[in-house]
């Protein structure tokens, strides 16, 4: 007789699935499944089935398992998955990977690399370098990656589930995953998933009766007609179609005589005794009771530690000896009971998670308790400090005693370690479960530690009412006795989860109730770290000197962390301290973003270090335009597997080709740049990103694209950004101004002003301390005096801002009869805008304008040039600026007629030329012939006689009839 049905019975239409699945991942088309269903229903024998048809096409097979022996450790089946790379000895070189390497060193510590920085990555970051990993090793061998029993999986491991699920499609991979249909966080997002196709759902049924018979046939290895008929209807009737209930009342049967083979077959002697709903408990009992009592006593104190267990801690709680221990185990692994875990010496698990259920059903509550107590006991002799998951298997174990209080301060000690792993969501779950088994203890200062690790952990995770609802609890330890100075720390780290949460309101409240309990005289620790967050507090609100008194805070706090010391803090500091400076001194902010350097180098903070030497690339780049600082930066956060810090350097780098007009390659690294935050959740560096789009397209005279570009921009939560005023200021007042439309720009110049009074920005290129000036002086609209007050910050000495800064300067210069002055001021924004073409011809055309008003300058000089560089680029009511400017200016203008391959080939087989083109494009706006005539510098008169030249030429009846023929032609016709 075969304890296990040798195939898998009543799941054809699964097994096609899977098949299809596995082709597909040969094919580089990777797919996910998920098998869902009650326990026993057949999940691991379709798992084991996929595996084996794996090997059967050369695929590499990765294997983990939840519910092990700490259901809450993070990572558990992923980390368990990937080491059997590690096993095999012939896994792929994971330089390959280059930065995901070392976040890959979170869940196996041997991929790590020398230098790498204990950070928290967050959960999508991970999963990007998980999905890599998949890639990579597909290149030489695809691969199923398996993961079992994920009901109780952590938050952390059901998010890269979901992530890989959703990114697949293109790996050569395919992802099994199964899961008890429990109602919980991992059925929503299997569901979830199957909603959106990203992944095949496959609940099991039950078998119905002619299936149960098939596999009791298999099991006793005859023909289905040969099965007594008794045994069947007991089968059905008992096991409710589930086919580990068949095999185990099958395999009771058997062994206790009742079910008995002879000449004739199988025979039923007697009445067949089967107690139901206990029949599974029953017939695992009767397996171990031929074990004998120490083998009873010994596999029931592995289910208490799991489905898997390791030999050390049996042998402390059993006291038996190594020769003893092992044969009880060899007895049950004949007993189909255990097995070797073949990846990890010294292990053994159940053969399925239903018999360590049925064991534990067995134990009386008290001898369950004694046995959990003292194997917790012995775990913490073996494993002094419960390094990794020990710490968590305690926890449950001294609840399982009903020792809550040294549970809850385990399960504090696991929160804080999940934490500092950046595995937020499993962090809540324990400190708030050890923040409830705590409730009642007496210790406040214990309940303060807890509660001073669940309130980050609730920022990072994002639950922020949840952490506020909190006040209540710190006010219960505050009557019960907690210390001022305790008090205040909680009130400060409260303060920082209403930054994180962008409520500087409350945040204020709670630095108030700080600095209240610290009295006048605090401490320098607990001065710089609340100081350090009301900085930031204070640069978000609406208050006066708002700057000063950010910069003010920001500069106390580093000064006090220098003499705690407190590095980290200082860091911080010294970096905001830079950017706040940045507006003012260059220099104090170099010296600045040094000294957080300094400071990181010689305390060992790799990501701090990267940090400040971004920041001091970021500010060479706006002060002189150069990259290579950025550049550099970018391989330094690669090699040390600081992924957000090098995608940030992308950004800058990708803005920086927009502004040198490099607008192919920065399309190209701005799309890749966009999609990899998207998918990594980076949100703040997808919004740079996309700005850099919108700039890209509006500096090529592109409004759909760029409107398209800041609509995707808002949807993403652009609104209220920092990023917003440069959509403005960089992007559509530079597309009105290609368009002509100056009244436009100046409009959305304004808008610019206007969000960043609203929002302060650390960026300053939007137009206030650049462009602006330039059109004010245009208009009239500044003064000698004006300008000097608008260019004493530094900012106004940024090259990109200083091309247009210099120009104003020029047209104010000119204006008032100081030429040499005007044409110095010229050189320099010349020379300022040598890298940035578009900068500097269409602040050569607005500057001619003045010049040629004035009567100053060589407007001549200037305009032929940049006319030619509107008329390659396609700018055609730029180019017509620049022609009339040149008329006006007496020089000859050559006549254009180039540009016929941008008129539709339906409108010049009607004879439509350039001029007309040009005209018409302008009509799909629905402009009167002045506007039109304004934006292509022409009289209206002869606007009105292309008009009437294109109804002629287009059979449309009247003018409306055109405008309604440009619109309807859509982006081609669209207006500039």
């Amino acid at each position: 007789m075969h304890t296990r049905a040798p195939v898998v019975v009543g799941r054809d239409e699964e097994l096609r699935v899977l098949e299809r699945v596995l082709s597909d991942a040969v094919d580089r088309r990777g797919r996910t499944v998920f098998l869902v269903g009650e326990p026993g229903i057949g999940k691991t024998r379709l798992a084991r089935f996929a595996a084996g048809a794996a090997f059967d096409r050369g695929m590499r097979v990765l294997r983990g398992r939840g519910s092990t022996i700490g259901p809450i450790v993070p990572f558990r089946p992923l980390a368990e998955a990937l080491m059997s790379l590690l096993r095999a000895g012939d896994g792929p070189d994971l330089r390959e990977l280059g930065p995901y390497q070392a976040v890959l060193g979170r869940l196996v510590p041997e991929w790590g690399v020398e230098e790498q920085p204990r950070q928290g990555h967050s959960v999508v970051v991970l999963a990007e370098a998980v999905l890599r990993l998949l890639a990579l090793v597909g290149r030489d061998r695809p691969c199923l990656v398996v993961l079992e029993d994920l009901h109780d999986a952590d938050a952390e491991t059901l998010a890269v589930v979901d992530y890989l699920a959703d990114n697949l499609d293109e790996v050569p991979a395919a992802l099994l995953v199964t899961a008890r249909a429990d109602p919980g966080p991992t059925l929503d997002v299997v569901r979830l998933a199957a909603q959106r196709e990203a992944g095949a759902l496959l609940e099991l049924r039950r078998l119905d009766e002619p299936r149960v018979r098939r596999l009791a046939a298999l099991c006793l290895e005859v023909a289905d007609d040969e099965v007594p008929g008794e045994v069947v209807d007991r089968l059905w009737a008992d096991s409710a179609g589930n086919p580990f209930i068949v095999e185990e009342i099958l395999h009771g049967l058997v062994n206790s005589g009742q079910l008995v083979r002879g000449p004739a077959g199988w025979q039923v002697l007697g009445e067949l005794r089967i107690d139901v709903p206990t029949a599974l408990v029953r017939a695992i009992a009767h397996r171990t009771d031929r074990l004998g009592p120490q083998g009873r006593e010994l596999l029931s104190t592995a289910a208490v530690l799991g489905h898997r267990f390791p030999l050390s801690v049996l042998r402390r709680v059993t006291g038996m000896d190594d020769r003893g221990m092992l044969a009880h185990l060899h007895a049950g692994v004949a007993a189909q009971l255990v097995t070797p875990d073949e990846p990890v010496p010294d292990w053994y698990a159940f053969r399925h998670p239903l018999t360590a259920e049925a064991l534990l059903a067995q134990l009386p509550p008290p001898h369950r308790a004694e046995l959990s107590r003292r194997t917790a006991d012995a775990v913490q002799e073996l494993h002094p400090g419960l390094p990794g998951e020990w710490c968590a298997l305690v926890a449950s174990l001294r609840l399982d005693a009903g020792q809550h209080a040294e549970a809850g301060v385990l399960l504090a000690e696991a929160g804080r370690r999940a934490l500092d792993d950046g595995a937020a969501g499993s962090a809540v779950r324990l400190l708030d479960h050890a923040h409830r088994l705590l409730a009642s203890q007496v210790d406040v200062e214990i309940r303060a530690d807890v509660l001073d690790s669940l309130l980050p952990a609730l920022g990072e995770a994002g639950r922020f009412e949840r952490a506020f609802a909190l006040v209540d609890t710190l006010a219960e330890l505050s009557a019960a006795g907690l210390p001022r100075v305790r008090r205040a720390e909680l009130h400060t780290k409260l303060a920082q989860v209403a930054n994180t949460a962008g409520r500087w309101t409350e945040s204020a409240v709670h630095v108030d109730t700080a600095r209240a309990l610290l009295g006048p005289e605090p401490d320098d620790e607990h001065l710089a770290r609340l100081d350090a967050v009301a900085a930031l507090m204070t640069l978000h609100l609406k208050v006066p000197d708002r700057i000063a008194t950010a910069e003010f805070l920001a500069r106390r706090a580093a000064d006090a962390a220098k003499r705690v010391p407190l590095p980290e803090v200082g860091c911080e500091t010294w970096q905001l301290l830079g950017v706040l400076a940045r507006d003012r001194d260059l220099g104090l902010a170099t010296e600045c973003f040094s000294r957080a350097r300094e400071l990181a180098e010689e305390h060992g903070l790799i990501i701090q270090r990267v940090w400040a030497l971004l920041r001091q690339a970021g500010l060479e780049w706006l002060a002189d335009g150069s990259a290579t600082g950025l550049v550099e930066v970018h391989e330094e956060a690669l090699r040390v597997g600081a992924i957000s810090l090098a995608y940030n350097a992308d950004c800058i780098l990708g803005l920086d080709a927009v502004l040198r007009g490099e607008y192919d390659g920065a399309a190209e690294e701005l799309a890749r740049t966009v999609a990899d935050t998207r998918r990594l959740q980076l949100k703040h560096l997808t919004l740079y990103g996309l700005m850099a789009q919108a700039t890209a397209a509006a500096h090529q005279g592109r409004r759909a694209e760029m409107d398209a570009a800041i609509e995707a921009f808002d949807e993403v939560g652009g609104v209220g950004s920092q990023e917003r005023p440069l959509c403005y200021g960089l992007a559509r007042a530079f597309c009105a101004l290609l368009e002509e439309d100056r009244a436009a720009a100046e409009r959305d110049l304004a808008r610019a002003l206007a969000h960043e009074e609203e929002t302060p920005t650390v960026y300053h290129l939007s137009g206030r301390h650049g462009l602006q000036l330039l059109l004010d002086a245009l208009s009239g609209r500044l003064d000698q005096d004006a300008y000097r007050a608008a260019t004493r910050p530094a900012a106004a000495g940024m090259r990109w801002n200083r091309v247009f800064g210099q120009l104003a300067l020029a047209v104010l210069a000119g204006r008032a009869g100081r030429e040499a002055e005007a044409a110095q001021a010229v050189r320099a924004a010349r020379d300022a805008a040598s890298i940035y073409p578009l900068a500097r011809h269409l602040g050569l055309r607005l500057v001619a304008e003045a010049a040629v008003a004035d009567g100053w300058g060589e407007p001549v000089a200037w305009l032929r040039p940049t006319e030619e560089f509107f008329h390659q680029a396609g700018h055609a009511a730029v180019a017509g600026a620049c022609r009339a400017l040149l008329r006006q200016a007496g020089a000859t203008v050559p006549q254009r007629r180039t540009g016929s391959d941008q008129v539709p080939g339906e409108l010049r087989e009607r004879g439509v030329t350039v001029r007309e083109f040009e005209v018409f494009r302008l009509l799909a706006g629905r402009l009167g012939n002045k506007a039109i005539a304004t934006r292509l510098h022409i009289s209206p008169r002869t606007v009105e006689k292309h008009v009437a030249s294109l109804i002629t030429k287009t059979g449309r009846s009247d003018r409306e009839e055109l405008s309604a023929f440009a619109a309807a032609l859509g982006p081609a016709v669209r207006p500039w």
